[in-house]
């Protein structure tokens, strides 16, 4: 293979090593530590987290400064990336158009959905500068316990996740945007998140086969931009003890020999636990790229991307990895980026306070968490009596999955019942309810006859299920009971007599759910996971 060439000259081993990284940093703008990883390192990309997102205007501003001081080192234009999957994983949310997640379109069951939606998102990070998606996600999640992938997949067939996520990809890469469908293999069969420990599918092939392979099968023949692996044992690929990440066996022999794919394989963060606890993240980058990866991602903290930056130069130099390894890599990222022309910067001009959204895309955003809401259980009426008050119990909000964080939002199910004339108490908890916060709900609920709670991932949370079960057994009360994350909190809950799934806290799924508690419209979507473990 001949060497890699930028703009007519080629690049040299620390330029084709950088390219293999992908970096984060603090700040709304580019910090001393980014501009050294791209003047000095020469790192291929950035992705972006909340700490680096306030407006539009600034993320395009933020966007065109990273690329003119790579062009101003004479460096490869960056790819820019972000989780922006929808839904409970939306890293920016001012000034755009927030999409529903993937299961609630699982729960509306419609491609053509899955693909406006996809489209909506791309276009709107590439009038931005964004030129790269961490989504969609094609893990299928068919194990109630998965305690990070939940809501990010559409649901728990493989027929499902392949037919609405490769729409997802079209649109995204018809927008402009890669695509990067993620966590290959499979990650929604796990009773561990891998931010905080090292899981394990531990099915036999034929298994991985029929499921868990299928969606990346079909989103390979459709021409996906990128794949992200996972850090998670397959045994029956991989039968040492070494995650897909750092797995030959996975990434040359399963995703590259048999699955044919050629295409840029990302990592997920070396700095999630079940790398950098395990391995460490010199070490660790320098596995991934013996094992086949393209792009090494490092989200946080300087030292460590310097870590992985370091440790691959050493490696090369050595010769544990050779150059000709480097340079198939830099290939795909330099195609790659010629083909999503990462260099052509924010597609739009942005002045403070401007906005991406338009009454059309929010019509679309509406309609898809309209016919998303799903009733699970139901034994009696669930319409809201408006000549009598209610008292909504609503969970703090909390978004995001590498890091959750807790967010001031004014559109909850209260104020959409208020709009709809209720008269309505609505009370915040934590998602680890206060002993002080369920004595103050039971107090409230002995005055007030309808009771709406909101749950969040009450299955995880023990003292917020237990509040719910006690308000169920109260004679005098009319609970209804809607899951605003995760619709197996129903497990957890098993004399709650009406029970409905919204898949997120996002305003439009609360209006949505406001709706159709107060009679206007009918429940229209159908669980697309279930409720038990599938094999």
């Amino acid at each position: 293979m001949t060497n890699p060439v930028f703009n007519g000259k080629a690049l040299t081993l620390k330029q084709k090593v950088g390219q293999l990284v992908m970096a984060g940093f603090n700040g709304l703008e580019a910090s001393d530590d980014a501009r050294k990883l791209i003047t000095e390192d020469h790192v291929g990309g950035i992705i972006y987290f909340r700490r680096n997102l306030a407006e539009p205007a600034q993320v395009a501003k933020l966007s065109a400064e990273l690329q003119q001081i790579a062009a101003e080192s004479d460096n490869v234009p960056l790819l820019i990336s972000i989780d922006q999957e929808g839904g409970m994983v939306t890293r920016l949310e001012n000034g755009v158009t927030v999409v529903p997640g993937n299961m609630a379109l699982g729960a509306a069951g419609d491609a053509e959905l899955a693909y406006e939606a996809a489209h909506i998102i791309g276009s709107e990070l590439r009038a931005l500068g964004i030129n790269m998606n961490f989504a969609p996600s094609l893990d299928i999640n068919n194990n109630p316990g998965n305690p990070v992938i939940g809501v990010r997949s559409y649901g728990g067939t493989a027929e499902l996740v392949a037919r609405l996520g490769t729409e997802a990809v079209r649109g995204f890469q018809d927008a402009g945007v890669a695509a990067t469908v993620k966590h290959f293999p499979g990650h929604g069969d796990t009773g561990e998140d891998s931010h905080h420990a090292l899981p394990t599918v531990p099915h036999a092939r034929e298994r991985l086969d029929r499921l868990e392979l299928a969606p990346f099968r079909e989103a390979i023949a459709r021409g996906v931009d990128a794949v992200m692996t996972a850090h998670v044992l397959f045994p029956a690929v991989e039968p040492e003890k070494l995650p897909a990440t750092l797995s030959s066996n996975v990434i040359e022999g399963l995703l590259r020999g048999e699955l044919g794919y050629d295409g840029v394989v990302v990592t997920d963060c070396l700095e999630m636990n079940a790398i950098s606890k395990f391995y460490g993240v010199g070490e660790g980058a320098v596995q991934a790229v013996e094992a086949g990866a393209d792009l090494i991602l490092v989200s946080h903290r300087y030292e460590r991307q310097k870590a992985a930056l370091d440790a691959l130069l050493a490696a090369v130099e050595s010769g544990r990895i050779s150059e000709e390894r480097i340079d198939r890599s830099v290939g795909r990222l330099l195609a790659l980026k010629q083909r999503r022309a990462v260099d052509a910067g924010a597609a739009v001009t942005l002045s403070s306070g401007d906005t991406l959204v338009t009454d059309e895309k929010t019509e679309l955003v509406e309609r898809i968490s309209e016919k998303s809401i799903t009733l699970l259980r139901s034994e009696g009426e669930f319409t809201l009596d408006k000549t009598k008050p209610v008292l909504v119990v609503w969970p703090e909000v909390r978004v995001g999955s590498e890091v959750d964080e807790v967010l001031p939002r004014k559109e909850t199910l209260g104020y959409w019942l208020k709009s709809a004339g209720y008269d309505v108490n609505e009370q915040t908890i934590g998602v680890q309810p206060t002993e002080e916060e369920v004595a103050h709900i039971q107090e409230l609920s002995g005055q007030i006859s309808q009771v709406v709670v909101v749950s969040y991932n009450a299955i995880f949370s023990p003292d917020q299920a237990a509040l719910i079960e006690a308000l169920a057994a109260k004679p005098d009360v009319q609970l209804i009971v809607a899951s605003a994350r995760n619709p197996f909190d129903i497990n957890a809950l098993p004399t709650v007599k009406t029970f409905f799934a919204a898949y997120e806290n996002t305003p439009s799924a609360m209006r949505a759910l406001a709706l159709v508690l107060t009679g206007q419209i009918a429940v229209q979507g159908t669980l697309p996971a279930p409720l038990t473990v599938t094999v």
